[in-house]
Formats: structure tokens, C-alpha cells, sequence
């Protein structure tokens, strides 16, 4: 299984590569810009070259982005959808430029428009995404949530149906984050339970579009439509359902990212040791 970790791009995107190697990964995940502002500083040919050559250095691959929390490509407001699409342009291309695989990003919230009405503006919003970025290889994985507020795609069939309505379908990916559909509702927690959510998961959207997993345990209960991480095994999914996603052999190659709490200090032994536990469970076949 290949297996990575969200790094800080602090001092720069190359370093995020290094740090994950350190620590054991096989793959990383980063922003590709400050995640909490809409403008950043342009790539240079320095950082592209940088972040490259540490990839090359280092043997990872299939490295992952993820776009900015500010992008809301649902919006019923015309001046911040547009803002999001212009800035998931720039996201995109960012990606592209890094060697990135696939850039994460959430779907989007309604904010009271109606379920109907924000799939059909995602939709939208990706295909002129997709007209803008002509050429690129990256995909956009459409990352499953937990329904906080309207935030869309904490039901399998918003992803499907967003799938459906877009023009190029092909171009587009899914990212499945074990937090999100855990308090989105989806049990994990058996054999059972585990293979019928994935069994629903390729129902409304084909397991051969998982292209990122989000390996994260959850803080809050089931069912409960709070997004809040937690190491794995030390919330309320446990530690079985992790080992029936590391042994599924149809997610062989998938990276698999943590998003779990880094510690007090910010530093990465969490991520170290959630490692050792993820690789402690893979089965060897008889």
C-alpha cells in the first residue's frame, strides 16, 4: 500500500517531501498554496524544479494537492463562485506545474439553495475548470465530507450525480476520507458494514474512480455530521476498519493520506507512529 501524510509546505514543497520521507511515507499530500487566503506568491521555476527534484531524490510518488478551504464552487452568490472557479484555475495549474496526481478539493455548500441547485452549480464550476485547464493530466478528486451545515457530498449520489452532469467525467476522481463518511453515516466498523459501504460506493460512483483515501479516525460519533479528526484508532471508528481498507486489494497503489493531529508541537512522531499501526495491520497473503 502506498502511504503518506498532509506536510506543511512551510520553507517550501520540496521540503514537505522530505519530511514525509524521514518519516517512512511513500507519498505526500500538500496545498498547493496558502490554504486560507485566496492569492499567493507564483511558483517560480526554482520551487517547480525544487519540489521535483526532491521527488526524484526521495523515490516518492504520486504526490496529492489539496485546494484552498475558501473555494466554494456551489455558491449561490455569482461573485464568490466566480472568485472560487478563478481560483480553482489557479489551483489546478499549480498542480500541474508540481507533478502533482490529483488535486482534493470539497465540493461545496449550498448555503440554502437546495441540494439540486448546488450540484448543479458544481458541475458548472468543474466544467469551466476543466474548458480553462485544457491538457493538463491532473485530476480533481471530489473529496467525500461530513455534512456540516450544506456542505454537499456527504451522500455517495451528490458525487455521482455531479459525475454525471459534468462534460468530461473523466477528468474528475474521488477522494474518500474514512472521518468524513463515518459521521456522514456510513458504518466501517465490521466485515459487513465495510463491505457494504463500499459496495454503495461503487454503486453511485465505481471504487475505479477512488483516487485519494483520507485515512483519519473520528472524533465525534457516528452519524453525527461533524468533521473532527482524530488518530487512528483513537476515536470512535477503531482500528478494524483500517485493516480492512489497508488489506483491500482494489485500492492497491491509492495513496493513502493522513490528515490526523501532528501533535502538540506540530511535529510528525503522531505521523510515525500512525504509520507503524497502518503498516502493522497489512496481512501477508498464505
Amino acid at each position: 500500500m502506498k502511504f503518506g501524510s498532509h506536510m506543511s509546505m512551510a520553507g517550501g514543497h520540496h521540503l514537505a517531501v522530505k519530511a514525509a520521507h524521514k518519516i517512512g511515507f511513500q507519498t505526500v499530500q500538500v496545498f498547493t498554496k496558502s490554504n486560507n487566503q485566496w492569492k499567493s506568491k507564483p511558483l517560480t521555476d526554482a520551487d517547480i524544479g525544487a519540489f521535483r527534484d526532491a521527488l526524484g531524490e526521495t523515490g516518492l510518488t504520486g504526490p496529492v494537492g489539496h485546494n484552498s478551504y475558501l473555494i466554494n464552487m456551489a455558491s449561490p452568490d455569482d461573485e464568490l463562485r466566480d472568485k472560487s472557479i478563478a481560483a480553482m484555475i489557479v489551483e489546478v495549474e499549480r498542480g500541474e506545474a508540481l507533478g502533482l496526481t490529483d488535486l482534493v478539493a470539497h465540493p461545496g455548500a449550498h448555503v440554502g439553495s437546495g441540494e439540486e441547485a448546488g450540484i448543479a452549480r458544481i458541475a458548472d464550476s468543474l466544467d469551466q475548470v476543466h474548458r480553462a485547464t485544457s491538457g493538463v493530466k491532473l485530476r480533481i478528486a471530489l473529496e467525500t465530507t461530513a455534512g456540516q451545515g450544506s456542505n454537499l457530498g456527504h451522500r455517495f449520489e451528490h458525487l455521482g450525480s455531479i459525475l454525471d452532469r459534468v462534460q468530461d467525467p473523466d477528468r474528475l476522481g474521488i477522494c474518500v476520507d474514512t472521518c468524513h463518511i463515518f459521521a456522514a453515516g456510513y458504518p466501517l466498523g465490521t466485515r459487513d458494514e465495510y463491505n457494504a459501504t463500499m459496495t454503495d460506493l461503487d454503486r453511485c460512483v465505481g471504487l475505479h474512480r477512488v483516487r485519494v483515501l483520507h485515512l483519519n479516525d473520528s472524533l465525534k460519533p457516528f452519524a453525527s455530521r461533524v468533521d473532527r479528526h482524530a488518530g487512528i484508532g483513537r476515536g470512535e471508528i477503531g482500528f478494524a476498519a483500517f485493516g480492512f481498507l489497508v488489506n483491500d486489494a482494489r485500492f492497491l497503489g491509492v495513496p493513502m493520506i493522513l490528515e490526523t493531529p501532528k501533535g502538540l508541537e506540530g511535529d510528525d512522531e503522531l505521523d510515525a507512529i500512525h504509520l507503524r499501526a497502518l503498516q502493522a495491520m497489512i496481512q501477508t497473503p498464505p
